[in-house]
């Protein structure tokens, strides 16, 4: 493990534990619904992605894309493509847990890593190691038992565990990758998002019932882009397996966000959590080991 996938692990789990909160920070911004969430979620998001351009230094990235947007019109398509992608997956985030589809999006979380380890060996030739491959195996043990217990595979599921593939590869494919390409995803979608709050129950009335929401809306933006943009770097320095499987830091974040907010762990769900569990520790054991290595050579 080189120190560009250090880095990159290490911001894995930095997104992971944002995107955890942002989970639970949903639950703060009451009487807002999904939808309404996740427009004033993009309209703040931008600007703090613009200034993280700014302090990275990938100005230029963003420069390079209207440049080659001026030499090839197509892009323009894969840039609305890409969004679309993107903006899907994020509405989903917000709105499944006030419809009654959270367990069906976890479930797409749960399958998520796998099909990128998949898409990795299959796209790209990638060769998982050891470890990895016992993460894997862990993994997917959990996920089918979680499968068989859901009953099936909800579309809202296959959105998630197909949905960003796709989004990863085109980014990839079109060296789109990078914050830059994240700041074009996140612009092209903020005409919806604009629709969306400007037909949402936001005035001067909910202001005053909720001022609240002065400032938590704003801070939603800043977790938001912080989350995405270690997660977005991370996916560049990181192969697809050990990017997706370092995935399932997350669910296991939003279990401890659940038990937080009052939720048991069913005994049925025991197969589903502990195979999982087991996969991380199999991924801080491989992490430890290139420590002990590395600090030994």
């Amino acid at each position: 493990m080189n120190s560009n996938s250090s880095k990159g692990v290490f911001l894995s789990v930095v997104a992971s534990c944002l995107f955890g909160g942002l989970y639970y920070y949903s639950t703060l911004l009451t009487p807002l619904q999904g939808e309404d969430i996740f427009a004033w979620r993009m309209i703040f998001t931008v600007p703090f992605i613009l200034l993280g351009v700014h302090l990275m230094g990938e100005g230029y990235r963003v420069a390079a894309i209207f440049q080659r947007l001026i030499r090839e019109p197509l892009l323009g398509l894969v840039l609305v493509a890409s969004s679309a992608f993107l903006g899907l997956q994020l509405w989903l985030f917000m709105w499944a847990p006030l419809h009654d589809k959270a367990l069906e999006v976890s479930l797409g979380y749960f399958m998520l890593p796998l099909t990128m380890v998949l898409t990795g060996r299959l796209a790209y030739g990638e060769q998982l190691s050891g470890w990895q491959k016992l993460a894997t195996g862990s993994a997917l043990l959990g996920v089918t038992h979680e499968v068989f217990r859901v009953g099936g595979f909800p579309i809202e599921a296959l959105t998630v565990a197909l949905g960003y593939p796709v989004y990863f590869v085109l980014r990839k494919r079109f060296q789109t990758n990078h914050v830059g390409g994240l700041w074009f995803d996140l612009v092209l979608l903020l005409p919806i998002a604009i629709a969306i709050a400007w037909m949402g129950p936001m005035d001067e009335t909910l202001l005053s019932a909720h001022p609240k929401l002065f400032w938590l809306i704003p801070l939603l933006g800043l977790i938001s882009a912080a989350a995405l943009m270690a997660y977005m770097v991370s996916n560049r320095l990181l192969s697809f397996g050990l990017f997706g499987l370092l995935g399932y830091v997350e669910p296991v974040l939003l279990l401890l966000v659940a038990f937080v907010l009052g939720d048991l762990l069913q005994p049925e769900e025991y197969l589903t959590y502990v195979p999982i569990w087991l996969a991380v520790g199999c991924l801080v054991v491989e992490g430890t080991l290139h420590l002990v290595r590395r600090r030994s050579s």
